[in-house]
């Protein structure tokens, strides 16, 4: 069992910053991946950031140059730095965690980000 606990969200003003943390604990042999997504009301659940094993990033169109996804392999911890926000993000924001290529999410509760002035 692999347990996600997301921290970070809130509402901040258009243009400000806020800065998401997830931290993955339980029986986890290895990480391949980490990774946001994110869900607004009364749409799907879309692709923001992920992070492989080795370094290689990828980012939803929406959020390039602004968002940056970062981890931290010895707390097993993955971060998205979110600048310049705009009202087009609120959504609750959920980390998952992949240990091989193929296998399956496991996933946060999800934090709450709201762009609002």
């Amino acid at each position: 069992q692999v347990q996600l606990v997301e921290s970070g969200g809130g509402l901040v003003q258009p243009g400000g910053s806020l800065r998401l943390s997830c931290a993955a604990s339980g029986r986890i042999s290895s990480i391949y991946a980490m990774g946001w997504y994110r869900q607004a009301p009364g749409k799907q659940r879309e692709f923001v950031a992920v992070i492989i094993s080795g370094g290689s990033l990828n980012y939803a169109d929406s959020v390039k140059g602004r968002f940056t996804i970062s981890r931290d392999n010895a707390k097993n911890t993955v971060y998205l730095q979110m600048n310049s926000l705009k009202p087009e993000d609120t959504a609750v924001y959920y980390c998952n965690l992949r240990q091989t290529a193929f296998g399956t999410f496991s996933w946060g509760q999800g934090t709450q980000v709201t762009v609002s002035s």
